[in-house]
Protein backbone atom coordinates (compact mmCIF):
# COMPACT_ATOMS: atom_id res chain seq x y z
CA UNK A 1 0.00 0.00 0.00
CA UNK A 2 1.22 3.50 -0.61
CA UNK A 3 -0.08 7.28 -0.43
CA UNK A 4 -1.88 6.37 -4.49
CA UNK A 5 -5.44 5.07 -4.37
CA UNK A 6 -4.66 1.46 -2.96
CA UNK A 7 -5.97 -1.25 -4.80
CA UNK A 8 -9.51 -4.00 -3.23
CA UNK A 9 -6.75 -6.88 -1.97
CA UNK A 10 -4.47 -3.99 -0.19
CA UNK A 11 -7.69 -2.60 1.59
CA UNK A 12 -8.91 -5.56 2.35
CA UNK A 13 -5.89 -6.61 4.10
CA UNK A 14 -5.20 -3.46 5.66
CA UNK A 15 -8.49 -3.57 7.21
CA UNK A 16 -8.19 -7.47 8.29
CA UNK A 17 -4.94 -5.71 10.07
CA UNK A 18 -6.45 -3.28 11.93
CA UNK A 19 -9.17 -4.95 12.91
CA UNK A 20 -6.70 -7.74 14.31
CA UNK A 21 -4.60 -5.10 16.03
CA UNK A 22 -7.71 -3.55 17.94
CA UNK A 23 -9.46 -7.18 18.14
CA UNK A 24 -6.27 -9.25 19.78
CA UNK A 25 -3.78 -6.32 20.93
CA UNK A 26 -1.21 -6.98 17.84
CA UNK A 27 0.04 -8.80 14.94
CA UNK A 28 3.35 -10.25 16.12
CA UNK A 29 3.99 -13.40 17.76
CA UNK A 30 5.81 -12.72 20.38
CA UNK A 31 6.37 -16.10 22.73
CA UNK A 32 9.79 -16.99 23.67
CA UNK A 33 11.77 -19.96 22.75
CA UNK A 34 11.50 -22.17 25.46
CA UNK A 35 14.65 -22.38 27.66
CA UNK A 36 15.99 -23.95 30.55
CA UNK A 37 18.36 -22.20 33.46
CA UNK A 38 21.78 -24.22 33.34
CA UNK A 39 23.90 -21.44 34.84
CA UNK A 40 23.52 -18.13 37.40
CA UNK A 41 25.58 -15.75 39.07
CA UNK A 42 25.60 -12.04 39.68
CA UNK A 43 24.52 -10.50 36.82
CA UNK A 44 24.97 -13.77 34.83
CA UNK A 45 22.24 -16.14 33.56
CA UNK A 46 22.98 -18.78 31.07
CA UNK A 47 20.06 -20.46 29.38
CA UNK A 48 19.82 -23.52 26.89
CA UNK A 49 16.99 -23.17 24.56
CA UNK A 50 15.54 -26.65 24.03
CA UNK A 51 14.86 -28.04 20.81
CA UNK A 52 11.22 -28.51 19.15
CA UNK A 53 9.31 -31.28 17.99
CA UNK A 54 11.44 -34.40 16.28
CA UNK A 55 14.83 -31.57 16.09
CA UNK A 56 18.18 -33.04 17.21
CA UNK A 57 20.29 -31.57 18.50
CA UNK A 58 24.23 -32.04 17.72
CA UNK A 59 27.71 -30.18 16.92
CA UNK A 60 29.33 -28.00 18.87
CA UNK A 61 27.34 -25.13 20.66
CA UNK A 62 26.34 -21.10 19.76
CA UNK A 63 26.45 -18.70 22.69
CA UNK A 64 24.78 -15.73 22.13
CA UNK A 65 26.27 -12.82 24.02
CA UNK A 66 23.91 -9.62 25.21
CA UNK A 67 25.53 -6.10 25.38
CA UNK A 68 24.98 -4.19 28.49
CA UNK A 69 21.26 -1.67 28.31
CA UNK A 70 19.42 -4.45 25.89
CA UNK A 71 17.23 -6.69 26.63
CA UNK A 72 18.27 -10.43 25.68
CA UNK A 73 15.05 -10.53 23.22
CA UNK A 74 17.47 -8.72 20.47
CA UNK A 75 18.05 -12.36 19.32
CA UNK A 76 14.53 -13.67 20.28
CA UNK A 77 12.94 -10.65 19.05
CA UNK A 78 9.56 -12.42 17.33
CA UNK A 79 8.55 -15.61 15.51
CA UNK A 80 10.10 -15.75 12.26
CA UNK A 81 12.76 -12.84 13.12
CA UNK A 82 14.79 -14.57 16.19
CA UNK A 83 17.65 -15.61 15.40
CA UNK A 84 17.18 -18.35 18.41
CA UNK A 85 14.24 -19.58 16.47
CA UNK A 86 16.77 -20.46 13.56
CA UNK A 87 19.40 -21.85 15.45
CA UNK A 88 17.41 -24.34 16.88
CA UNK A 89 15.17 -24.96 14.28
CA UNK A 90 18.56 -26.36 12.27
CA UNK A 91 19.84 -28.49 15.51
CA UNK A 92 22.58 -26.09 16.45
CA UNK A 93 23.07 -26.37 20.27
CA UNK A 94 21.92 -22.99 21.24
CA UNK A 95 22.67 -20.90 24.56
CA UNK A 96 22.06 -17.12 25.37
CA UNK A 97 24.18 -15.24 28.50
CA UNK A 98 21.81 -12.37 29.85
CA UNK A 99 22.42 -10.21 32.64
CA UNK A 100 18.78 -9.30 34.42
CA UNK A 101 18.24 -6.23 36.27
CA UNK A 102 20.65 -3.89 36.75
CA UNK A 103 19.75 -2.29 40.18
CA UNK A 104 21.56 0.68 42.43
CA UNK A 105 23.43 -2.05 44.48
CA UNK A 106 25.12 -3.03 41.32
CA UNK A 107 26.84 0.42 40.76
CA UNK A 108 30.25 -0.65 41.89
CA UNK A 109 30.27 -3.64 39.17
CA UNK A 110 33.17 -2.36 36.10
CA UNK A 111 34.11 -4.29 32.64
CA UNK A 112 35.62 -6.45 34.60
CA UNK A 113 33.10 -8.18 36.06
CA UNK A 114 31.97 -9.31 32.47
CA UNK A 115 35.39 -10.18 30.96
CA UNK A 116 36.72 -11.45 34.28
CA UNK A 117 33.59 -13.53 35.12
CA UNK A 118 29.84 -13.21 33.39
CA UNK A 119 31.71 -14.42 29.67
CA UNK A 120 34.08 -16.60 30.77
CA UNK A 121 31.96 -18.82 33.15
CA UNK A 122 29.72 -18.63 30.56
CA UNK A 123 31.58 -20.17 27.85
CA UNK A 124 32.74 -23.06 30.13
CA UNK A 125 29.47 -23.83 31.04
CA UNK A 126 28.04 -23.94 27.42
CA UNK A 127 31.16 -26.45 26.62
CA UNK A 128 30.97 -28.87 29.53
CA UNK A 129 27.16 -28.87 29.28
CA UNK A 130 27.49 -29.58 25.01
CA UNK A 131 29.84 -32.25 25.81
CA UNK A 132 32.91 -30.61 26.24
CA UNK A 133 32.76 -29.03 22.69
CA UNK A 134 34.60 -25.73 21.99
CA UNK A 135 32.01 -22.56 21.66
CA UNK A 136 30.70 -20.40 18.73
CA UNK A 137 30.52 -16.70 20.26
CA UNK A 138 28.59 -14.53 18.63
CA UNK A 139 28.18 -10.90 20.46
CA UNK A 140 25.88 -8.10 19.27
CA UNK A 141 27.15 -4.27 20.04
CA UNK A 142 28.43 -3.97 23.05
CA UNK A 143 28.62 -7.80 23.86
CA UNK A 144 30.63 -8.35 20.46
CA UNK A 145 33.31 -5.92 22.36
CA UNK A 146 33.00 -7.86 25.80
CA UNK A 147 33.68 -11.33 23.65
CA UNK A 148 36.22 -9.80 22.13
CA UNK A 149 38.48 -8.87 24.93
CA UNK A 150 37.40 -11.86 26.87
CA UNK A 151 38.67 -13.79 23.75
CA UNK A 152 41.74 -12.03 23.53
CA UNK A 153 42.51 -12.21 27.83
CA UNK A 154 41.59 -16.19 27.59
CA UNK A 155 43.01 -18.05 25.13
CA UNK A 156 42.69 -21.25 26.79
CA UNK A 157 38.69 -20.76 27.05
CA UNK A 158 37.25 -23.36 24.67
CA UNK A 159 36.44 -21.11 21.31
CA UNK A 160 35.46 -22.89 18.24
CA UNK A 161 34.60 -19.00 16.57
CA UNK A 162 33.92 -15.08 17.46
CA UNK A 163 31.29 -13.44 15.28
CA UNK A 164 30.85 -9.72 15.89
CA UNK A 165 27.72 -7.50 14.83
CA UNK A 166 27.65 -3.91 14.62
CA UNK A 167 30.28 -3.73 17.43
CA UNK A 168 32.33 -0.15 16.79
CA UNK A 169 35.93 0.11 17.58
CA UNK A 170 37.02 3.55 16.04
CA UNK A 171 34.09 5.80 18.22
CA UNK A 172 35.68 8.75 16.26
CA UNK A 173 34.08 7.41 13.52
CA UNK A 174 30.22 7.21 14.89
CA UNK A 175 28.73 10.54 13.69
CA UNK A 176 26.01 10.68 16.52
CA UNK A 177 29.58 11.03 19.27
CA UNK A 178 31.68 13.43 16.25
CA UNK A 179 30.05 16.40 17.29
CA UNK A 180 30.17 16.60 20.74
CA UNK A 181 33.70 14.69 21.36
CA UNK A 182 35.18 18.30 21.93
CA UNK A 183 32.76 18.77 24.39
CA UNK A 184 33.60 15.31 26.00
CA UNK A 185 37.14 16.66 27.19
CA UNK A 186 36.85 19.86 28.24
CA UNK A 187 35.92 18.62 32.13
CA UNK A 188 38.79 16.22 32.38
CA UNK A 189 36.55 13.52 34.48
CA UNK A 190 34.83 16.38 36.40
CA UNK A 191 32.09 16.95 34.27
CA UNK A 192 28.09 17.27 34.84
CA UNK A 193 27.64 13.51 33.17
CA UNK A 194 30.33 12.35 35.20
CA UNK A 195 29.10 13.31 39.17
CA UNK A 196 25.60 12.59 37.70
CA UNK A 197 26.05 8.72 36.77
CA UNK A 198 28.25 8.43 39.90
CA UNK A 199 25.27 10.14 41.70
CA UNK A 200 22.53 7.39 40.27
CA UNK A 201 24.90 4.89 40.22
CA UNK A 202 24.55 4.05 36.95
CA UNK A 203 22.15 5.11 33.78
CA UNK A 204 18.54 4.81 34.55
CA UNK A 205 16.76 2.41 32.10
CA UNK A 206 14.46 5.65 31.16
CA UNK A 207 17.76 7.19 29.89
CA UNK A 208 18.74 4.45 28.27
CA UNK A 209 16.02 4.09 26.30
CA UNK A 210 15.41 8.15 25.67
CA UNK A 211 19.24 7.39 23.90
CA UNK A 212 18.52 4.66 21.92
CA UNK A 213 15.33 6.72 20.66
CA UNK A 214 17.50 9.45 20.01
CA UNK A 215 19.69 7.31 17.85
CA UNK A 216 16.99 6.48 15.48
CA UNK A 217 14.61 9.71 16.19
CA UNK A 218 14.58 9.62 11.59
CA UNK A 219 12.70 6.74 12.14
CA UNK A 220 10.67 7.77 14.68
CA UNK A 221 9.35 10.77 13.24
CA UNK A 222 8.87 8.92 9.87
CA UNK A 223 6.66 6.15 11.53
CA UNK A 224 3.33 7.59 11.52
CA UNK A 225 3.80 7.50 7.82
CA UNK A 226 5.61 4.18 7.32
CA UNK A 227 2.58 2.36 9.91
CA UNK A 228 0.12 4.01 6.81
CA UNK A 229 1.51 3.36 3.84
CA UNK A 230 1.89 -0.30 4.86
CA UNK A 231 -1.08 -1.29 6.44
CA UNK A 232 -1.31 -3.79 4.22
CA UNK A 233 1.72 -5.80 5.01
CA UNK A 234 1.22 -8.17 8.24
CA UNK A 235 5.08 -8.78 8.62
CA UNK A 236 5.84 -5.77 8.30
CA UNK A 237 3.67 -4.19 10.91
CA UNK A 238 4.40 -7.01 13.22
CA UNK A 239 8.32 -6.42 13.09
CA UNK A 240 6.92 -2.68 14.15
CA UNK A 241 5.40 -4.15 17.24
CA UNK A 242 8.54 -6.39 18.05
CA UNK A 243 11.11 -3.60 17.89
CA UNK A 244 8.73 -1.54 20.43
CA UNK A 245 8.72 -3.72 22.60
CA UNK A 246 12.12 -4.24 22.30
CA UNK A 247 12.91 -0.83 23.29
CA UNK A 248 10.74 -0.58 25.99
CA UNK A 249 12.06 -3.05 27.82
CA UNK A 250 15.92 -1.50 27.77
CA UNK A 251 18.37 -2.35 31.11
CA UNK A 252 19.91 0.09 33.72
CA UNK A 253 24.17 0.61 33.13
CA UNK A 254 25.38 -0.19 36.25
CA UNK A 255 27.37 3.50 37.55
CA UNK A 256 31.67 2.02 37.39
CA UNK A 257 30.51 -0.27 33.83
CA UNK A 258 29.27 3.14 32.59
CA UNK A 259 32.00 5.28 33.84
CA UNK A 260 35.05 2.86 32.07
CA UNK A 261 33.18 3.38 29.09
CA UNK A 262 32.24 6.27 29.04
CA UNK A 263 36.54 7.48 29.99
CA UNK A 264 38.02 4.58 28.04
CA UNK A 265 35.58 3.70 24.84
CA UNK A 266 34.22 7.16 24.32
CA UNK A 267 36.48 9.82 25.47
CA UNK A 268 39.52 8.55 24.99
CA UNK A 269 38.37 5.54 21.77
CA UNK A 270 41.32 3.74 23.57
CA UNK A 271 39.74 0.61 21.21
CA UNK A 272 41.04 1.99 17.80
CA UNK A 273 44.47 1.53 18.99
CA UNK A 274 43.69 -1.75 19.50
CA UNK A 275 44.02 -1.61 23.60
CA UNK A 276 41.71 -1.44 26.60
CA UNK A 277 42.56 -1.31 30.24
CA UNK A 278 40.58 -4.27 32.29
CA UNK A 279 41.14 -4.23 36.10
CA UNK A 280 45.37 -4.08 36.53
CA UNK A 281 46.13 -5.24 32.63
CA UNK A 282 45.84 -4.04 29.23
CA UNK A 283 44.38 -5.78 26.78
CA UNK A 284 45.21 -6.23 23.78
CA UNK A 285 42.85 -7.52 20.43
CA UNK A 286 45.92 -8.44 18.90
CA UNK A 287 45.99 -11.22 21.13
CA UNK A 288 42.92 -13.25 19.82
CA UNK A 289 43.91 -16.24 17.87
CA UNK A 290 40.69 -17.65 17.44
CA UNK A 291 38.83 -16.86 13.80
CA UNK A 292 36.55 -13.98 13.53
CA UNK A 293 33.65 -12.75 11.58
CA UNK A 294 32.44 -9.05 11.94
CA UNK A 295 29.59 -7.72 10.51
CA UNK A 296 28.38 -4.25 10.00
CA UNK A 297 25.19 -2.52 9.07
CA UNK A 298 24.61 -0.65 5.92
CA UNK A 299 22.43 2.03 7.46
CA UNK A 300 23.42 1.33 11.05
CA UNK A 301 23.80 5.22 13.04
CA UNK A 302 24.87 3.31 15.66
CA UNK A 303 28.02 1.11 14.89
CA UNK A 304 28.76 2.21 11.08
CA UNK A 305 30.45 0.67 8.72
CA UNK A 306 33.72 3.50 9.44
CA UNK A 307 33.36 2.67 13.02
CA UNK A 308 33.27 -1.10 12.85
CA UNK A 309 35.74 -2.07 9.74
CA UNK A 310 39.09 -1.11 11.72
CA UNK A 311 38.97 -3.41 13.77
CA UNK A 312 40.09 -6.33 10.97
CA UNK A 313 43.51 -4.27 11.14
CA UNK A 314 43.78 -5.04 14.82
CA UNK A 315 42.90 -8.89 14.55
CA UNK A 316 46.98 -9.78 13.78
CA UNK A 317 46.56 -13.01 15.08
CA UNK A 318 43.29 -14.50 14.61
CA UNK A 319 43.19 -17.85 12.12
CA UNK A 320 40.63 -15.81 9.91
CA UNK A 321 39.53 -12.27 9.66
CA UNK A 322 36.36 -11.98 7.61
CA UNK A 323 34.71 -8.64 7.29
CA UNK A 324 30.95 -8.18 6.32
CA UNK A 325 28.62 -5.32 5.00
CA UNK A 326 24.79 -6.71 5.44
CA UNK A 327 21.59 -4.68 4.65
CA UNK A 328 20.23 -2.82 8.04
CA UNK A 329 20.28 -1.01 10.77
CA UNK A 330 21.88 -1.38 14.72
CA UNK A 331 19.46 -3.77 15.32
CA UNK A 332 17.69 -4.95 11.99
CA UNK A 333 21.28 -6.12 10.79
CA UNK A 334 20.99 -8.59 13.90
CA UNK A 335 17.47 -9.66 13.37
CA UNK A 336 15.59 -7.72 11.20
CA UNK A 337 13.34 -9.21 8.05
CA UNK A 338 16.27 -8.73 5.70
CA UNK A 339 18.97 -10.72 8.22
CA UNK A 340 16.79 -14.24 7.53
CA UNK A 341 18.58 -14.04 4.12
CA UNK A 342 21.54 -12.61 4.30
CA UNK A 343 23.35 -11.97 8.33
CA UNK A 344 22.23 -15.29 9.31
CA UNK A 345 22.70 -17.20 6.07
CA UNK A 346 26.36 -15.81 6.82
CA UNK A 347 26.89 -17.19 10.06
CA UNK A 348 25.46 -20.48 9.68
CA UNK A 349 28.28 -20.57 7.14
CA UNK A 350 30.93 -19.26 9.36
CA UNK A 351 30.04 -21.24 11.89
CA UNK A 352 30.06 -24.55 9.33
CA UNK A 353 33.32 -23.70 8.34
CA UNK A 354 34.88 -23.85 11.91
CA UNK A 355 32.84 -26.46 13.46
CA UNK A 356 34.15 -29.55 14.77
CA UNK A 357 34.75 -32.30 12.15
CA UNK A 358 31.76 -34.23 12.51
CA UNK A 359 28.59 -33.27 10.38
CA UNK A 360 27.33 -29.44 11.55
CA UNK A 361 24.00 -29.36 12.22
CA UNK A 362 23.05 -27.33 9.57
CA UNK A 363 24.65 -29.20 7.09
CA UNK A 364 22.82 -32.36 8.16
CA UNK A 365 19.49 -30.61 8.40
CA UNK A 366 19.75 -30.06 5.17
CA UNK A 367 20.87 -33.59 3.77
CA UNK A 368 18.14 -34.60 5.66
CA UNK A 369 15.64 -32.51 3.97
CA UNK A 370 17.37 -33.47 0.62
CA UNK A 371 17.19 -37.09 1.38
CA UNK A 372 13.19 -37.33 2.03
CA UNK A 373 12.82 -35.02 -1.06
CA UNK A 374 14.77 -37.78 -3.28
CA UNK A 375 12.67 -40.53 -1.09
CA UNK A 376 9.36 -38.85 -2.46
CA UNK A 377 10.49 -38.48 -6.27
CA UNK A 378 11.50 -41.79 -5.91
CA UNK A 379 8.30 -42.91 -5.05
CA UNK A 380 6.99 -41.54 -7.98
CA UNK A 381 9.33 -42.11 -10.61
CA UNK A 382 9.27 -43.26 -13.70
CA UNK A 383 11.14 -44.13 -16.42
CA UNK A 384 12.06 -40.60 -17.43
CA UNK A 385 14.07 -40.73 -13.57
CA UNK A 386 17.29 -42.15 -15.55
CA UNK A 387 16.86 -39.08 -18.48
CA UNK A 388 16.30 -36.24 -16.22
CA UNK A 389 19.45 -37.58 -13.86
CA UNK A 390 21.46 -37.22 -16.70
CA UNK A 391 20.15 -33.91 -17.59
CA UNK A 392 21.55 -32.85 -14.07
CA UNK A 393 24.13 -30.18 -14.26
CA UNK A 394 27.12 -30.43 -12.63
CA UNK A 395 27.66 -28.84 -9.20
CA UNK A 396 29.27 -25.72 -8.69
CA UNK A 397 32.68 -25.79 -7.29
CA UNK A 398 33.44 -23.23 -4.68
CA UNK A 399 36.55 -21.53 -4.51
CA UNK A 400 38.47 -20.43 -2.00
CA UNK A 401 40.83 -17.38 -4.85
CA UNK A 402 41.17 -14.22 -2.75
CA UNK A 403 39.46 -11.42 -4.87
CA UNK A 404 40.71 -7.55 -4.68
CA UNK A 405 38.51 -5.36 -2.64
CA UNK A 406 35.48 -3.88 -5.20
CA UNK A 407 34.94 -0.80 -3.75
CA UNK A 408 31.67 -0.65 -1.81
CA UNK A 409 28.04 -0.73 -3.53
CA UNK A 410 24.86 0.58 -2.37
CA UNK A 411 23.04 -1.57 0.52
CA UNK A 412 20.37 -4.09 -1.55
CA UNK A 413 18.13 -6.42 0.91
CA UNK A 414 17.79 -8.31 -2.15
CA UNK A 415 21.52 -9.93 -1.97
CA UNK A 416 23.80 -11.01 0.93
CA UNK A 417 25.99 -8.04 2.42
CA UNK A 418 26.09 -4.83 0.36
CA UNK A 419 29.61 -5.71 -1.35
CA UNK A 420 29.64 -7.57 -5.16
CA UNK A 421 31.75 -10.35 -3.92
CA UNK A 422 30.22 -10.68 -0.42
CA UNK A 423 33.48 -11.80 1.18
CA UNK A 424 36.14 -9.70 1.96
CA UNK A 425 39.49 -12.02 4.03
CA UNK A 426 40.79 -9.75 6.62
CA UNK A 427 43.95 -9.22 3.62
CA UNK A 428 40.75 -7.46 1.47
CA UNK A 429 39.68 -5.69 4.44
CA UNK A 430 42.44 -3.83 5.08
CA UNK A 431 42.91 -3.06 1.50
CA UNK A 432 39.54 -1.00 1.74
CA UNK A 433 39.79 2.65 1.56
CA UNK A 434 37.77 4.84 4.55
Amino acid sequence: MDLLPPKPDQLVAAAGNVAHKVLYGGLADLRPMPRTLIDDGELREVYHYRPAGTVHESGDPVLLVTPLAAPAICYDLRRGCSLVEHFVALGRRTYLVEYGQVSFRNRNLGMEHWVDEVLPTAIREVSAHAGGRPVHVVGWSLGGIFTMLTAADRPDLPIASLTVVGSPVDVKKVPLVAPVRPLLNLSAGRGLLTRGYRALGGIPQPLVNWAFTAASVQKVVTKPVAVLTHLDDTDYLAQLEAVDRFMDNMIAYPGRTFGQLYHRFVKGNSLAAGAMEIGDRTIELSAITAPVLVFAGATDGIAPVGAVRPVIDLLTHAREARFEIVPGGHLGMLTGRAARGSTWRVMDEWIEQWSSPDAPPARAARKKASAKKASAKKATATKATATKAAKKPPAVRKTTTRRPAPKEASPSADTIGSNPTRRYGSGGSRALGG
